[in-house]
């Protein structure tokens, strides 16, 4: 089982400008089949991981879909400031 918060840190930690502000953790979620992973990171850091018009959450989204494929779980991310 690949530890999926751990994937997605090593994704964002190369994107942002303060690494060790950066946090990704695993919330519960009602549903059985859903991981939902939080991002959070300082203001001018979560907008460079969201990206123009989405593009850059889209991306991670989409890499992480394929790293949850081997749970047969979908994936949800959240951004945070802090």
């Amino acid at each position: 089982m690949a530890e999926l918060d751990k994937v997605l840190l090593d994704l964002v930690k190369p994107m942002v400008d303060d690494p060790d502000s950066l946090d990704v953790r695993i919330m519960p979620s009602l549903n059985d089949k859903e991981i939902v992973l939080y991002v959070y990171a300082k203001n001018e850091d979560i907008a460079r991981l969201i990206g123009r018009k989405g593009m850059m959450a889209s991306a991670l989204r989409q890499m992480m879909s394929i790293a949850s494929h081997s749970e047969d779980k979908r994936i949800a991310i959240k951004f945070e400031q802090i």
